[in-house]
């Protein structure tokens, strides 16, 4: 059994991490496992935590925590009514096997292949939160077959491999076919749980070599227990700045933060 010298700096740069994610969730919309995965995997490997597969166990544990609060935000949305189940019924198939494609790839490439993903695509994400416009559009009604499987596989697969929900891929790409922005952070929701569950159950049972203490399969446990808890009292936090405050630098400035990060991700995986 790990020391508590050992244990005692994990919970607390847990904790750190639970406070961080929710009062930016709350703030900004953003979801959970855009900060949850680099934040992970800078914490474990400064803790001394490495290996092969250590991406794996940042996404999977970023994941099971999608678990939980994409259910929780799916809940309070809809009691609004703010949630379109047609989208989220005709999407959902696709979403899944997308997930599970892409939680089996992640499984079987590097912790440097996964840097990279999750690198090249969190740059993107922080450059279109840096200067996307409202009016731009895809199109005036969300598509049908066979491009809204086309585009739901993709977002599950990618978003299994980041370990992030729905969120990040699932709204722009909503409102790019007109859905108003607040159906689409309801809906995409929805997203986050159908995506989260198939990959959890897969990261359950993929084996890791030298994972941080009380590891089940690649999902680390205390991580997910303390971030969740932290998250449900940060959160709050998060949303009353968010309505006391201008959103929109603060959106800005995230996004430059978000590109920092990716870059520096790619940079490890470029050995600089």
């Amino acid at each position: 059994m790990p020391e508590i010298a050992v244990l005692l700096p994990m919970f607390l740069v847990l904790l750190l991490i639970g406070a961080f994610a929710g009062v930016v969730g709350g703030l900004l919309g953003v979801g959970g496992g855009i900060v949850l995965t680099p934040a992970f995997f800078y914490a474990f490997s400064h803790l001394g935590y490495g290996g092969d597969q250590l991406m794996q166990v940042c996404v999977a544990t970023s994941m099971a925590t999608i678990v939980v609060t994409s259910l929780r935000s799916l809940s309070s949305h809809n009691r609004k009514g703010a949630v379109d189940w047609t989208v989220l019924k005709t999407w959902g198939p696709a979403l899944v096997v997308g997930a599970a494609l892409g939680t089996f790839v992640a499984g079987k490439v590097s912790s440097t292949t996964l840097q990279a993903v999750f690198g090249g695509l969190a740059g993107l994400a922080g450059l279109w939160m840096a200067f996307s416009r409202d009016s731009w559009r895809l199109g005036d009604a969300m598509p049908a077959e066979p491009a809204r499987s086309l585009l739901a596989g993709t977002v599950g697969f990618f978003s299994a491999m980041m370990g992030i929900g729905g969120g990040t891929f699932g709204v722009p790409l909503m409102t790019l076919y007109a859905l108003p922005i607040h159906r689409a952070v309801a809906t995409a929701s929805g997203f986050g749980a159908l995506i989260a569950v198939p990959s959890v159950l897969g990261f359950l049972v993929l084996p890791v070599e030298t994972p941080p203490p009380y590891t089940v399969g690649a999902v680390n446990l205390p991580a997910f227990l303390v971030v969740i808890g932290t998250t449900l009292l940060t959160t709050p936090l998060g949303v009353r700045l968010a309505h006391a405050m201008n959103p929109k630098p603060l959106k800005r400035a995230f996004a430059v933060f978000l590109t920092l990060v990716a870059l520096n991700m790619l940079r490890k995986v470029l050995g600089w």
